[in-house]
């Protein structure tokens, strides 16, 4: 499954409009994940973000000029071992 992420200070974002899905509940049991992120696999850390700024940050970057950028969504926050 390909998501469309976005890089943020140095870290990868990925975001959901509700938190339903597979790949959302995994990360919540396991923060060891692997991810492609622009054709490149990394390992890292996932956090899910409660702070809603980054969260209407990171939709924002994620789609840029798109009225679902204003939909409240739940984020993930990954620090990438480089």
């Amino acid at each position: 499954m390909e998501l469309r992420g976005v890089k943020h200070e140095g870290k990868v974002y990925f975001s959901r409009h509700l938190p339903d899905s597979d790949w959302f509940k995994n990360i919540i049991k396991n923060q060891k994940v692997a991810v492609t992120f622009q054709g490149i696999r990394y390992s890292g850390i996932a956090e899910v973000i409660t702070d809603e700024a980054l969260n209407q940050k990171i939709s924002h970057l994620k789609y840029p000029g798109e009225e679902r950028a204003n939909e409240k969504r739940v984020s993930v926050e990954i620090t990438l071992y480089e």
